[in-house]
């Protein structure tokens, strides 16, 4: 309590905490804008009968129920995510990309405007394939009117433009947040969507409970499955290798100063919520493939791809999750990078010389390292997938989605105490300096 009330005391930090809850109250406030020319209710309905365990109820849990609500953020963050997948693998294949890349922070604002660019180009090709599924909804029979003009090239015309409007401006407050806020803004956009769904989950499972059709004994299995995922997500994310650093005396004036010992930490899970955001991202081109056409061997390719139950689904999102694990790790941190810097500084690992030597013991370390959180991630986000189809119960409680909240709460923790570390020092360096003057005057 002390430390909300310190928190809350902090000008600036109070700041950026408003700042930030504000823009997720104008993203849910949001979700509810409907899209013109749709029925909600009739979405809505359809959505409760048929697609709550579908793979459509799985991309309505990371819209933050902006699927079920046919709202003009339907697209959610997914087109933004997409584009940002597609420049990160093309850096490491296009030279251009990675000479921009490495120029700092000239070249990342330069490719960071080419994946706005694609995100309003990928918001149009899925929002034309959104207003024709939901035309092939509204001719399927038992859904209701789900679109009041079918077939019209107005209605996909207004389908197209309000679905890239409304996945613009979500982008633009993941990157507000980001920037004048505290924590991911992305991340923070999916996280307040899964957890503005958990009441419900919540609801529908107690509503399985009374009506009989879980036993008692069920749900204390799958709650100590669920508080069993969280904690052991806890304990991995806090997981690091720490890599001794020692650096050399160096000569401070007529002194020759103390050696420095520090380390390097490593962290288990170097690549946080992006594998399984990533992956659960292209494995939404099956399903809207599928949707293309009715043809037998193309329904027999996706269909499997499209359900989360599935076994073949569960084999290709652990196998993604992998390859992600490796990839975002091998993009955000650069062993060579790392050794230069520190043999310029005069920093070496006891034991490893200097330089090739360090970056190939670096990269050793971390390769373990990483296969241990890989193997973690596709654990944690297939294994309660199984539990979740045994019961019949919603995503929220899936693995995923643990993971997400789990590891984005984490991180948005780590900024705020970063904040108030940095603002303890500050007082102390202003309350030094104050003493300092006070003696010089006296």
């Amino acid at each position: 309590m002390n430390t909300i009330i310190k928190i809350f005391q902090i000008p600036e930090l109070r700041k950026r905490i408003i700042f930030t809850l504000s823009l997720l109250a104008v993203y849910r406030i949001g979700v509810f804008v409907t899209l013109p020319g749709v029925d909600r209710v009739a979405m809505s309905e359809y959505m409760q009968q048929s697609a709550q365990n579908s793979f459509l109820g799985l991309f309505n849990m990371f819209s933050g129920g902006a699927i079920e609500q046919l709202s003009v953020f339907a697209l959610g963050i997914m087109p933004y995510i997409s584009a940002s997948i597609i420049f990160q693998l093309l850096t490491v294949v296009i030279p251009t990309l990675d000479r921009l890349n490495k120029e700092g922070e000239q070249g990342r604002k330069k490719i960071n405007q080419w994946t706005r660019y694609s995100t309003v180009a990928l918001s149009v090709v899925q929002g034309f394939f959104i207003a024709l599924y939901l035309e092939n909804l509204n001719a399927q029979s038992g859904t209701g009117t789900i679109v009041h003009d079918p077939g019209s090239m107005a209605f996909r015309f207004k389908t197209v433009l309000t679905l890239t409007t409304g996945s613009t401006f979500i982008m633009w407050l993941g990157e507000q947040m980001t920037e004048r806020g505290v924590g991911n803004g992305m991340s923070l956009i999916i996280f307040a969507g899964i957890v503005a769904g958990l009441p419900d989950a919540i609801l529908q499972l107690k509503n399985q409970v009374t009506s009989e059709a879980m036993s008692l004994f069920d749900l204390i299995f799958l709650s100590g499955v669920v508080f069993g995922v969280i904690a052991f997500i806890v304990w991995v994310e806090r997981g690091q290798r720490r890599i001794p650093i020692q650096y050399a005396k160096r000569l401070v004036g007529n002194r020759v100063g103390a050696a420095q010992s520090t380390h390097l930490p490593l962290r288990v899970n170097m690549a946080g919520v992006i594998p399984p955001i990533f992956a659960s991202s292209i494995l939404m081109f099956p399903a809207t493939v599928g949707s293309w056409s009715d043809a037998e061997w193309l329904q027999a390719i996706t269909t499997p791809l499209s359900n989360p139950g599935d076994w073949r689904y569960m084999l290709v999102f652990s196998g993604l999750n992998i390859f992600f694990c490796f990839f975002y790790t091998a993009v955000m941190f650069n062993p060579v990078d790392v050794a230069e810097n520190l043999k310029k500084y005069g920093g070496y690992i006891p034991g490893i010389r200097p330089g090739a030597k360090t970056a190939e013991y670096i990269d050793h370390v971390l390769t373990r390292i990483t296969f241990g959180g890989a193997l973690y991630v596709a654990a944690v986000c297939v294994v309660p997938m199984l539990v979740q189809d045994q019961f019949k119960v919603s995503f929220y409680f899936g693995g995923t989605s643990l993971l997400i909240i789990v590891s984005v709460a984490l991180d948005t923790v780590q900024q705020i105490e970063g904040h108030l570390i940095t603002r303890n020092y500050e007082g102390f360096s202003n309350e030094r300096n104050s003493r300092i003057r006070d003696g010089r005057a006296a």
